[in-house]
């Protein structure tokens, strides 16, 4: 590697190169490192935990926006959280997402996934079940010849004279030291950020991509709709929420709380958290649906199971914990149809890219996003591997690009911890992040950006800390995107609730697009689907541009 930057350091260094670096290896990961090796290139996927175990998608069982290829069922899935999502979702997207997950879950079934038969001998094909499902994806990425490398995380990308990507590189956890791999394009598949909130399967998801992505000026989208909790078991982490359905809430008294298990339940919730305890039982399931129930999930049962708690029976205390982008739809903004971002040769699937194309301002857990895992993980393979076969020969440079936590010129490096804290601090009370306000929102930015312009003065990490200090660099760059991105949407649309503007406007009809580390910027963007044609209307031409300095 050269160039005036060095790799961070460590006792041994590990150099590698391929065409296509993927970077993640969940469920979008995995299937952009297999059609990129079905498309010729030579495939590296880097993963901070083991390929395979690491993540959401592997701890759980999770739905999938599997739509039998008949128009009327089509349209009837594309509706069916269009308004919901703020009409900010994308028909030609979707129609997209429909197809290529109805051909990906079939692949799924001729590779070997045991998918369960119905009384009536028909394969069911609408979930999965994480630990089968990423046991196979890892498989398939090794037979399509790309190589693993489990316990890598990455801290910076790397970047050409010309500001394209050219590879990425980090540390390894097992064997210590540093590596990189150069790569003709890189697959940003990392997740989204859940802020560390001991969320199931998330403790490796703090929004390493996005950081990584904006260091080399990607833009990115929709973090206004940031702001999902689900609801857990107050001494578990489980945060399946499809359950609670059947559930009846009660004050600790026993007293029925009004309204905790309607559709809008979650905020009713999040009030009633605010001064007291919060109890759950699943008593409106019967002895068939309880049946049916541990089947599907039975890890949302082993909290109960180990504390002695029969959960249909017994009350439990329940909390809201933060899943942030994970089941929110922001991330990288997408600049075409291959999932190529606003960088040469840096490529975003899953839940790393923004999820407006098919959600809109809302989503949820599983289904949609497992779609567009599927989807938009091949689309990135696909299109980084040809971006990739494009370029080979050419001689590059290959220069790092991180900053925050690695580069710096202070006599004493960040707290990593303190800083994770201080982050959690703003963006986890119900207060601040579920109950937005302006008076609320302005205070917490202008807290964050003291603590960003404090972790950009400071001396770099030392080795030992240098995963914990990346990681925390980039929750707080994901809190201010994010934060930014509220206080510039003046009303409520999707998941995102303004207390102070309630109602939808009209004139802010648009995406709005963020970026920036120092100075973070804000502005509206048509709703244009992204290159691929939409079929919703566009901003009116008068929408004017909103730009808020750090």
């Amino acid at each position: 590697m050269t160039g005036k930057h060095a790799a961070p350091q460590g006792s041994a260094n590990s150099g590698y190169e391929a065409d296509v670096l993927v970077i993640g290896g969940g469920p979008a990961g995995t299937w952009a490192a297999v059609c990129a090796a079905q498309a010729g290139a030579s495939v590296i996927l880097a993963d901070k935990g083991y390929c395979g175990s690491s993540g959401a998608t592997a701890a759980a069982g999770t739905a999938v926006w599997y739509v039998d290829p008949d128009p009327q069922k089509r349209a009837a899935a594309m509706a069916s959280r269009y308004d919901m999502g703020g009409r900010l979702a994308d028909h030609g997207w979707m129609g997209r997402v429909l197809d290529r997950t109805w051909d990906g879950i079939n692949t799924l079934a001729d590779w070997g996934y045991p998918f369960p038969v119905d009384a009536d001998g028909v394969s069911r094909r609408n979930s999965l079940q994480g630990p089968e499902y990423m046991r196979l994806m890892r498989k398939q990425v090794k037979q399509a010849g790309g190589k693993i490398l489990d316990h890598h995380p990455v801290l910076e990308l790397l970047r050409d004279e010309h500001g394209a990507v050219a590879g990425a590189a980090g540390v390894d956890r097992q064997r210590g030291g540093a590596w990189s791999v150069r790569a003709g394009a890189v697959v940003i598949a990392t997740g989204g950020c859940a802020f560390l909130s001991r969320a199931l399967g998330c403790n490796v998801l703090t929004g390493d991509g996005l950081l990584m992505a904006a260091e080399l000026g990607a833009e990115l989208s929709g973090m206004e709709f940031s702001n999902a909790y689900g609801i857990s078991p107050e001494f578990g982490s489980v945060t399946k929420t499809l359950f609670y359905s059947w559930a009846t809430f009660t004050d600790a008294d026993g007293v029925p709380i009004p309204g905790a298990a309607s559709k809008g339940g979650r905020s009713v919730i999040a009030r009633e958290l605010l001064r007291q305890k919060v109890y759950a039982r699943l008593d409106q399931a019967d002895e068939a649906t309880r049946q049916a129930m541990r089947a599907a999930q039975p890890n949302f049962f082993l909290p109960f199971d180990r504390s002695g708690i029969d959960p249909f029976t017994q009350r439990f205390p329940v909390t809201l914990r933060l899943e942030g982008t994970v089941r929110g739809t922001g991330g990288l903004r997408l600049a075409g149809p291959d999932c190529s971002t606003t960088v040469p040769g840096l490529y975003a699937a899953g839940d790393a890219a923004t999820r407006e194309p098919i959600c809109g301002g809302f989503t949820g857990g599983g289904s949609h996003n497992a779609a567009w895992a599927i989807s938009s993980g091949s689309w990135a393979g696909a299109g980084a591997a040809g971006h990739a076969l494009a370029a080979r020969g050419r001689g590059r440079t290959a220069i790092a690009a991180g900053a925050a936590g690695l580069r710096g010129n202070g006599a004493r490096a960040a707290d990593a911890a303190a800083l994770v804290k201080a982050v959690q601090d703003e963006v986890m009370p119900f207060e601040r992040n579920y109950f937005r306000t302006a008076d609320v929102l302005e205070p917490s930015v202008a807290r964050l950006d003291t603590q960003w312009h404090a972790l950009r003065s400071a001396a770099p990490a030392a080795a030992v800390d240098l995963l914990a200090t990346r990681e925390a660099a980039a929750m707080l760059a994901t809190s201010r995107w994010m934060y930014r991105s509220a206080l510039a949407r003046r009303e409520t649309r999707g998941m995102h609730k303004r207390y102070d503007y309630l109602e939808q406007d009209a004139a802010q009809y648009h995406h709005l697009s963020a970026g920036g580390l120092d100075e973070v910027w804000v502005r509206p963007r048509a709703v244009d689907g992204g290159g691929v044609q939409s079929t919703t209307q566009s901003v009116p031409q008068s929408a004017p541009q909103t730009r808020l300095a750090a």
